[in-house]
């Protein structure tokens, strides 16, 4: 059959807009949302584990750059875009966006190493230590407080009792501090009390920049340290936060700031 002039021309252009009809998921008041923004969308959302890839997140997704085209199109057509403040925060936002872009692509040119992650562990590790303290205190203000509680206990009195004048947030529990590794405190602190036997009590009191401590040491026990692989993770973040950190400072640097 053979075709008459006007019904070829709308064939052929029946052909040709219907591929760029199917590039597009809606159109908003004559403006397309194309296809392609959706699967954007969808891999980010699938990346963070949010979701899989379906109909339905497909649709969700479909639907709710629907809403934003309607929002944004009537913002437009009350001129929200042209205040002050909304170019101030656009701008805001344009930088965050920028410099967060650049700081993932240093992430990636400088990741940390397997190497880095076990030196930093090792680290940790040596600065804890290998044993866990549970001590008791009692803090005040004067050196002359600190050794009438010394004198008192001494004289028999009961340390958790005495500890209610602490000036210490551990007063209500006795002193109580619980099971800590000697970093955990200020060193004259730990100092004093990593040189006591268990049981015992500092002989004088112990100055530090809180004020005057009476320490007793009620237990020693072997520290419970996680292992690598338990905080690999953790160790790794920490240590990409502080090449990002010595990025910014380099940066600070060489910058010309007047």
């Amino acid at each position: 059959m053979i075709l008459k002039p006007a019904r070829l021309l709308l064939a052929m252009t029946a052909m040709v807009a219907a591929p760029v009809f199917a590039q597009n998921v809606a159109t908003v008041n004559g403006k397309p949302i194309p296809a392609s923004k959706v699967d954007q969308v969808v891999k980010q959302v699938v990346a963070q584990g949010k979701a899989t890839d379906s109909a339905q997140l497909r649709d969700a997704i479909k639907r709710d750059l629907i809403g934003r085209e309607v929002l944004i199109q009537e913002a437009d057509k009350q001129g929200i875009g042209n205040r002050a403040d909304v170019k101030t925060a656009i701008d805001n936002a344009r930088q965050s966006i920028i410099i967060n872009a650049m700081l993932a692509d240093y992430v990636k040119k400088n990741p940390v190493s397997d190497a880095e992650i076990k030196a930093e562990y090792d680290r940790y590790k040596a600065q804890v230590g290998d044993k866990e303290y549970h001590a008791r205190h009692i803090l005040v203000g004067t050196e002359e407080e600190a050794k009438a509680i010394i004198a008192k206990l001494k004289g028999g009195a009961k340390f958790e009792e005495l500890a209610k004048q602490s000036k210490d947030g551990s007063a209500n529990n006795g002193g109580d501090l619980d099971w800590a590794s000697p970093a955990s405190y200020v060193p004259e602190f730990s100092k004093a009390m990593v040189a006591l036997q268990k049981g015992a009590i500092t002989e004088t009191p112990v100055k530090t920049q809180f004020g005057y401590h009476v320490i007793k040491l009620e237990d020693v026990r072997p520290a419970k340290l996680p292992a690598l692989e338990e905080v690999k993770q953790q160790v790794a973040e920490s240590l990409q936060q502080r090449k990002l950190a010595a990025y910014r400072d380099q940066l600070m640097k060489k910058a010309k700031i007047q």
